[in-house]
């Protein structure tokens, strides 16, 4: 039997990946078991951009009555991928709006004749606002990206009788792999089963050449042998939750996570209102149903530099947390802030706070001599109000790999890890205090829209776009592996990194 797929929404840089039919669907992560079959549906999809101004309602008239390639022309679009790179029109490049997929499916004869089977369609993500039909029938929508959702579509691909049909119980059965762990936080301290935890680690986004935030295995792979390179035990997946993939092999790996919901950008008054803080609460409740049982996520982040100084933003975000703490009473919960301690309305209800500060970036350029005190100040201050462990959850500069000066200036290879060099030495003196992490802004250079800031995207990275090391990945990596290993031999001289010692045990 062939099925007919149509998936639409708008955003910039769209992603639908892992999308799959499966028996006994679920939202947990579809595996295979004796029970449970999947059919991939990755691969080429038909694909049109709605350039027009009637956008998704002329399209759905259309829809019902013709395939996508006799309504006009398309392209061949992969899943999973970012359409925004792949593509020589210059319009898809920071393109808004309405885009189309459509993919025919062949069902196995099985799937399609016993009724006993519950044949489920599941979109691992698809950003930002998601409609789909099946055989021409509208039958689900999602608001949000990054998190998956799916339909039972049993009742589309299958053959009704109208003979009686005895249907008893039908098992389903399917294994995870389980971690135990503890995690508690007290007035100075993080802790994993019991001992002080220090992060050491990075930001990261999915994003690479060509695929964008397209799912990839092998691009997956690569970041885990530089993070093991690297000596980190930890990072944050910054604005929005990843790929269950990534948190698999987190889990595999012992790299501990902080799961960030996609909760950025809200940074104006108008943002903080009833229809958002629900929609936050749905979102929120979305991550930590798929994410609960990955022991390597260790607490949630409801929002990244969100304007906290606002009395408005102040209760919308007590609301979002304690949601959050009703979900999962197991996690400590977070949010990223960036504003001034005094101000910051929403910091009394966290477990941990989460600070971003760019010293002799954003403010202050070009004077490395000040970050050491400024550091000092804004972790002393901060402590003394809320007396609650600190992470420095970003900092950082931006490097154009291969460009060099003496003395060190902005955006070159030099000033990036000079930069690094004094906010290490400002980090030393609270990290067996109250700072219990850093997670350097970012793990590898990123795409973003065209700016007169950004020289083809965001610079930050110690690794470059295409995973080449900066100077600054050498200097990370010294610190990572001197912090890894004082944590394990904390009682003896330091070994030697050429050991094959790994964080990840």
């Amino acid at each position: 039997m062939a099925l007919r797929t149509l998936v639409a929404w708008a955003a910039l840089g769209p992603l639908l990946w892992g999308c799959a039919l499966a028996l006994q669907g679920g939202m947990l992560y579809p595996q295979e078991s004796p029970s449970r079959e999947r059919k991939e549906l990755d691969g080429l999809w038909s694909f049109r951009a709605d350039f027009s101004d009637n956008r998704r309602r002329g399209f759905e008239e259309q829809w019902y009555r013709r395939p996508l390639r006799e309504s006009g022309p398309t392209l061949d679009m992969p899943v999973p991928s970012s359409f925004n790179d792949i593509g020589q029109d210059w319009r898809l490049w920071d393109f808004v709006g309405w885009v189309w997929y459509e993919r025919e499916v062949i069902l196995p004869e099985r799937w399609t004749q016993d009724l006993r089977t519950r044949v489920v369609l599941r979109i691992g993500s698809a950003h930002s606002y998601a409609i789909v039909w099946v055989n021409g029938v509208h039958t689900l929508e999602h608001e949000g990206g990054y998190l998956p959702f799916e339909a039972d579509i049993s009742n589309l691909v299958q053959v009704r009788l109208t003979a009686q049909t005895s249907l008893g119980p039908v098992s389903d059965f399917y294994t995870l792999p389980v971690g135990i762990r503890t995690v508690a936080v007290t007035e100075s301290q993080f802790l994993i089963n019991g001992k002080p935890f220090y992060f050491h680690g990075v930001n990261k986004h999915e994003d690479a050449d060509i695929r964008g935030k397209g799912f990839d295995w092998p691009l997956l792979v690569k970041d885990f042998n530089l993070l093991r390179w690297l000596g980190a035990n930890a990072f944050r997946t910054s604005h929005y939750p990843y790929a269950e993939e990534v948190l698999q092999m987190c889990d595999r790996h012992g790299i501990v996570v902080i799961d960030e919901c996609p909760g950025v950008g809200l940074a104006l008054p108008q943002f903080f209102n009833n229809v958002s803080l629900h929609h936050h609460m749905r979102v929120m409740e979305e991550v930590v149903r798929r994410d609960k049982n990955h022991p390597a996520v260790v607490m949630w982040s409801v929002a990244n530099e969100p304007a906290s100084h606002l009395e408005s933003a102040g209760h919308y975000l007590k609301m979002v947390i304690a949601h959050t703490k009703a979900l999962d009473p197991s996690r400590p919960v977070t949010f990223v802030s960036k504003s001034n301690y005094t101000a910051d309305k929403a910091a009394p209800y966290v477990d941990v706070i989460c600070l971003n500060s760019y010293y002799s970036w954003y403010y202050d350029f070009g004077h490395l001599e000040l970050i050491q005190r400024q550091l000092a100040t804004q972790f002393e201050n901060w402590y003394k109000k809320y007396q609650k462990p600190i992470i420095q959850s970003e900092y950082g500069a931006e490097a154009i790999a291969g460009f060099h000066q003496d003395p060190p200036l902005m955006f070159t290879e030099e000033y990036q890890k000079s930069l690094l060099e004094q906010y290490h030495l400002g980090l030393d003196q609270k990290r067996r205090k109250y700072v219990v992490g850093e997670l350097i802004w970012n793990f590898a250079d990123f795409m973003t829209e065209q700016s007169p800031l950004r020289v083809l995207g965001n610079k930050k990275g110690i690794f470059t776009r295409q995973r080449q090391p900066k100077g600054a990945a050498f200097l990370l990596r010294e610190r990572y592996w001197k912090i890894a290993n004082e944590t394990r031999y904390p009682h003896s001289v330091a070994k030697s990194q050429c050991l094959g010692n790994s964080p990840f045990t």
